[in-house]
C-alpha cells in the first residue's frame, strides 16, 4: 500500500486545520492508520492513530482532545482534524500504515512523504 498527505500550510495560533492521507494499491481497512510528526531538531513522535475497519483510535497526551482522528473507508481516507493550534504543533507531519494499533513509530511498516504544517502569527 502507498499512502500520501495533503492539506498541510500556515495556520495562525488557535486556528484548525485538517489533514487528509490517502491510500493506493491496498485498502486502509486492512491496516492501522497512525499520523505521526517531526519538529526540527526533534524525533519523530506519535500523534493519532485508528483502525478503520473498527474505529478505535489513540491519541498521545500532548494532543489534550484538540485533534480528532476519523475515516472515510469508501474513500480510503484518513484525516486528522487539528483545532485549537499551538506554535508547538509546528513539525512535519506523517501518515503511516501499519499492523497494530499504537503511536510506536517502529510498528507502521508504510509512509508517506510528510506535509508541513506551521503554526505561526
Amino acid at each position: 500500500v502507498t499512502v500520501a498527505e495533503s492539506g498541510g500550510g500556515v495556520v495562525q495560533p488557535g486556528g484548525s486545520m485538517t489533514l487528509s492521507c490517502t491510500a493506493s494499491g491496498g485498502t486502509f481497512n486492512d491496516y492501522a492508520v497512525g499520523w505521526f510528526r517531526q519538529a526540527p531538531g526533534k524525533e519523530r513522535e506519535g500523534v493519532s492513530c485508528i483502525t478503520p475497519s473498527d474505529s478505535s483510535t489513540y491519541h498521545a497526551g500532548f494532543v489534550e482532545g484538540r485533534f480528532t482522528i476519523t475515516s472515510n473507508n469508501a474513500k480510503n481516507t484518513v484525516y486528522l482534524q487539528m483545532n485549537t493550534l499551538k506554535p508547538g504543533d509546528t513539525a512535519v507531519y506523517y501518515c503511516a500504515a501499519g499492523s497494530v494499533l499504537t503511536g510506536r513509530e517502529s510498528d507502521y511498516n508504510y509512509w508517506g512523504q510528510g506535509t508541513q504544517v506551521t503554526v505561526s502569527s
